[in-house]
């Protein structure tokens, strides 16, 4: 099982007990029907309760990567499945420089392709692909190729097969496929969501079973509570259903209810415990000490909002291991979200405004900002920089503030609205500037004087709904709203398949983790691990080369220009980094040979290069990277070569691999000290401009006289049209096409160009938000805002 200490306490103990009746079904030949019923219960009761809400899916991720890991172990200790296959389609080893032959295929999915050809059973699968191109364009293009026959004789392979060549081809389909691989090992009802009626779960609590609900962004679980109070006889007016708001010194009141609660028989709502975390201790002690001898009828429902990072986790393990765990997951997709939104008014809200008709639109349009802004996330970083806790208390209060405005002016104030909205209430939660500007330009474009004219398009083929009634605005929804897709959120399709090739490699990676540390059957396989640990560290340990000699490359320097600077510093860098590779791995060599004791780290380290994972201690010393081992040393040995190349001389290389620099930001800043000492320039009046070449790296044999050619860039969200010299929109499939080489010059900032620019930001990885670099002006012809709302950002690394 994966490393308890590293999960999330929240979740920590349902994950003990599923491990241990995990492996006693596993471990069994044949597991019997009554332990799968347990282990099956076991994970709609984790997943259903505690795991959802940390990765909000389409799919219930966290629940098929279990379901996932029973069939593969049942199946392997059945002998039913390959383990070489599975390990394959675990790790999906690439095979490193390959092209594809084939337009339809990425050069990634290529090297898998090469990978799984170097297996008897799929000898020739390369050559079959380019001599039947035609036939297998139809599958890999296909809506849902999982659900397809796969061509020639390949759709006789078995199940397992079929699921490693589909790794290769089209790796976003891949929790589609697994979720029917399940179905097809286990039985439909393990990839069934079930979510269970409250009034089932109210049967199971008790005076000493509490109920927690683990609240999600924009849903109100204790709704169900008080409508099933009402039902039972529970109510306010009854004053035998107390509702208790932790915080500003509600302790003591909290306290007082659940000894009055615990001797009457009463129901007490404890919420958002969350937030007095010195009180827990008490709480705790107070559900116990009344977990005995307590009237049968006292009830206890208590709220917390999971902590993002387990650091952050304070709840006591008492009050979680004794508690019912509930989650409400919030509606998915933009006709749910928009409804619920709706949801919130009525047809009094409606009527209340003077200015009718602009009070109508502006709160439709308020709705659809809402239900954007809340679904944008599933995005991933594309959606948003980083996750926030938007609410229905954002838009009630907006639409408060929206008809306290329309009343007081006799001219609708667009622009104080859209700040009021923008900045204040949904603002107030955003800490990223390039998320607040994402806010901004969405409230841009759906609140503006348009919007009276009948002009405003809330989406592709979305137009703002006419003056109607309560009824009628749900009805328009379901009537003219089109059917899901990025285009509602003004995202590229694109933006899809990223956020589901994503969401399968988060299963994949999760499943191996999973994997019985000692391979579970067969003899020696603990030796066999320790083997393929032990060739990993010599091949890395036999090509990292020397470190670079500081002392000697001083001796080179002649004067010491930004440039200069910047490349030794570079090279001190990755001494520091390759020096702990050496020292971790030779420390480990000794404890594998059993001439040192084992330490944590050392067990640590070997894990990590048995899972293709970049260990700890490396990763603390190196750049922003979301590669996996293997192709993190071949980027690595890269950024050394080009480091060996540019200090030989210490001339600028012709382009510049932006990429290959721990610190990208300090080259950029030496363009800058460059220009400003040459053309005496005052460094704090000066900004760089970015004009994108039509010519690639080969193409270059010098740099520039002024400035730095770079290169390296790809486009997510757009792609760089080299013909036309502007952004365009994406093409389909091609998730983050490459740039050609850019020219970076500094200029005087009231030199800049701003007009038909989109000031594109620069981000070392796909995970964005703490690794921006730079903002690049990049000529568009199309309205910025287009680009703003797509996310399209410029990459180091994909």
């Amino acid at each position: 099982m994966n490393d308890l200490n590293k999960i999330h306490p929240m979740y920590q103990f349902s994950l003990k007990a599923f491990s241990v009746v995990f492996q006693k079904a596993v471990l069994k030949a044949d597991p019997d029907e009554a332990l799968k019923q347990r282990v099956l219960n076991l994970i709609d009761s984790i997943t259903s309760s505690v795991f959802q809400y940390t990765t909000r899916g389409l799919f219930e991720c966290d629940k098929l990567t279990y379901t996932a890991q029973l069939a593969f172990q049942i199946l392997l200790m059945n002998k039913e499945i390959n383990p070489t296959e599975l390990d394959f389609l675990l790790r999906y080893p690439v095979q490193p420089g390959v092209t594809s032959p084939v337009d339809f295929l990425s050069h990634h999915s290529w090297g898998g392709i090469k990978s799984l050809c170097a297996m008897d059973e799929f000898r020739n699968l390369d050559r079959d692909i380019e001599g039947s191109a035609k036939r297998w364009k139809k599958f890999v293009e296909s809506e849902c190729p999982e659900k397809e026959k796969f061509p020639q004789e390949w759709k006789n392979k078995t199940s397992l097969q079929r699921l490693c060549m589909m790794r290769a081809l089209r790796p976003d389909r891949m929790t589609y496929a697994v979720r029917d691989f399940v179905e097809e090992k286990l039985g439909s009802k393990y990839v069934m969501g079930r979510s269970v009626d409250f009034a089932i779960s109210f049967e199971e609590s008790g005076a000493a079973t509490p109920m927690f609900f683990i609240l999600s962004p924009g849903v109100d679980p204790l709704k169900d509570v008080e409508k099933h109070g009402r039902k039972l006889g529970y109510t306010f007016d009854n004053r035998n259903f107390h509702n208790v708001s932790l915080g500003q010194g509600q302790e003591v009141v909290a306290e007082q209810t659940l000894d009055l609660a615990a001797r009457e028989g009463h129901w007490v709502i404890l919420q958002n415990i969350h937030l007095v975390a010195k009180w827990l201790g008490t709480l705790e002690k107070k559900l116990e000490q009344h977990g005995d001898g307590s009237h049968q009828d006292f009830r206890v429902f208590i709220s917390a909002e999971p902590s993002s990072t387990p650091e952050g986790h304070i709840i006591p393990q008492g009050i979680l291991e004794n508690s019912i765990k509930i989650t409400n997951e919030p509606p998915l997709g933009m006709h749910a979200n928009l409804h619920k939104a709706l949801d919130n008014f009525n047809q009094d809200t409606l009527e209340m405004c003077a200015r009718e008709n602009e009070f109508k639109s502006i709160l439709f349009a308020l709705c659809y900002f809402h239900a954007v802004v809340a679904e944008r996330r599933k995005f991933g970083p594309q959606g948003w920089n980083r996750s926030y806790p938007f609410n229905t208390g954002d838009l009630t209060i907006s639409v408060n503030v929206l008809y306290n405005y329309l009343e007081a002016n006799s001219k609708v104030p667009y622009d104080d609205l859209r700040y009021l909205f923008g900045e204040i209430m949904y603002g107030g939660h955003i800490t990223d500037d390039w998320d607040r500007r994402l806010c901004r330009t969405y409230l841009e474009e759906f609140i503006k004087p348009e919007m009276m004219e009948g002009e405003l398009y809330l989406a592709p083929g979305f137009p703002l709904p006419g003056n109607t009634d309560y009824n009628g605005y749900h009805q328009y929804i379901d009537d003219a709203l089109p059917a899901e897709s990025p285009y509602l959120y003004g995202l590229h399709p694109n933006a899809e398949i990223g956020f589901l090739t994503q969401t399968s490699e988060k299963l994949f990676r999760t499943v191996l983790e999973m994997q019985p540390r000692d391979g579970g059957s067969g003899e020696g396989s603990g030796t066999s691990r320790d083997e393929k640990v032990k060739a990993i560290l010599d091949e890395i340990l036999e090509k990292l080369p020397e470190n670079f000699n500081m002392v000697e490359l001083m001796g080179k320097v002649e004067e010491r220009s930004p440039y200069v600077v910047v490349a030794l510093q570079e090279c001190e860098r990755m001494n520091i980094l390759t020096q702990e590779i050496k020292r971790s791995l030779k420390e480990l060599s000794l404890g594998l040979k059993g001439e040192l004791t084992m330490t944590n780290d050392m067990e640590n380290l070997q894990n990590a290069l048995y899972l293709d994972q970049v260990p700890e201690s490396w990763t603390k010393r190196a750049y922003p990277s979301m590669c996996g081992l293997a192709l993190w040393f071949t980027d690595l040995l890269n950024r050394i070569r080009e480091l060996e190349n540019w200090t030989s001389d210490f001339n600028l290389p012709p382009a510049v691999w932006l990429a290959g620099f721990f610190n990208p930001q300090s080259f950029l800043t030496a363009i800058m000290q460059s220009m400003a000492r040459r053309n005496e320039w005052p460094l704090d009046k000066m900004s760089l401009q970015c004009d994108v070449t039509k010519k690639n790296r080969e193409e270059f044999s010098s740099p520039p006289r002024e400035g730095a050619y770079v290169h390296g860039l790809f486009m997510e969200g757009a792609r760089w049209d080299t013909q036309a010299g502007v952004m365009v929109d994406a093409r389909l499939k091609e998730l983050t096409p490459a740039v050609p080489v850019i020219f970076i010059k500094a200029v005087p900032v009231d030199k800049q160009e701003t007009r038909n620019v989109y000031q594109c930001p620069v981000y070392k990885t796909r995970q964005r938000g703490p690794t921006y670099v730079w903002t690049f002006n990049l000529k568009t012809k199309e309205n910025p805002a287009k680009w703003t709302l797509a996310g399209v950002a410029l990459l180091l690394q994909i």
